[in-house]
């Protein structure tokens, strides 16, 4: 079984206020874009968030089903939101995305999971960096690397890394699958419309590359 966890528990300082998990893209709430785009992939959806967020993220995600995983102490970071948003499933893996993550590609992610089977994590690189909030993990794996982690006060998703048997699926990778457009992500005003403008400009539901379907 595939599990998807959605980390929805940043306080998004930098977006101001108003929570941006729930922001406008081009009329969808962004966390609903994420939602829709992992669920033809995966058998279960799981939110972690902060227990202030579940009323409106539920009303976001209307019809859609989902279990919440409420983050014990707020804003824990993004390792803590692994953590919990793990426990809330007993499947073999689960793909972790970043709430601000609209343009997911649903046929990368399960690419991932292809990549993942047979050792505890398929981490992408992009950019020249490591993108651990878009990435597959062997869930038991993965759950004891973080307590592990969280328990020497590491917060950084990274820092989990060495305890796993992870493959890197290069940027080489990424471009052959024309899959780049999958890592942006919302921090921004400003960002928040550019990419408000992919889908007014015809973004499709189910991206390039998108095969593997589980459902």
């Amino acid at each position: 079984m595939r599990a998807g966890v959605i980390l929805a528990g940043g306080y998004s300082t930098r977006f101001g206020e108003a929570d941006k998990t729930l922001a406008d893209v081009d009329g969808v709430p962004m966390i609903r874009r994420v939602a829709t785009r992992l669920d033809g992939v995966v058998d279960e959806l799981v939110v972690n968030c902060r227990a202030a967020q579940v009323e409106e993220i539920e009303r976001a995600l209307s019809e859609i089903a989902v279990e919440f995983a409420v983050d014990p102490e707020p804003d824990g970071g993004p390792l803590a939101g692994v953590r919990t948003g793990l426990a809330a499933t007993d499947a073999a893996y689960a793909a972790v995305v970043a709430a601000d993550m609209p343009l997911v590609d649903p046929g990368f992610v399960s690419f991932l999971f292809d990549r993942a089977a047979g050792h505890d994590a398929a981490i992408p690189r992009w950019e020249g960096r490591l993108q651990p909030t878009h990435a597959v993990y062997r869930r038991a794996a993965m759950a004891e690397a973080a307590a592990r982690a969280l328990s020497n006060d590491e917060r950084r998703l990274v820092s989990a890394l060495s305890a796993l048997d992870h493959v890197v699926v290069e940027e080489s990778t990424v471009r052959e699958r024309d899959a780049g457009k999958t890592f942006t992500n919302v921090n921004t005003r400003e960002e928040l419309r550019r990419v408000a403008a992919e889908f007014e400009n015809g973004a499709p539901s189910e991206p390039h590359g998108s095969d593997g379907a589980t459902r």
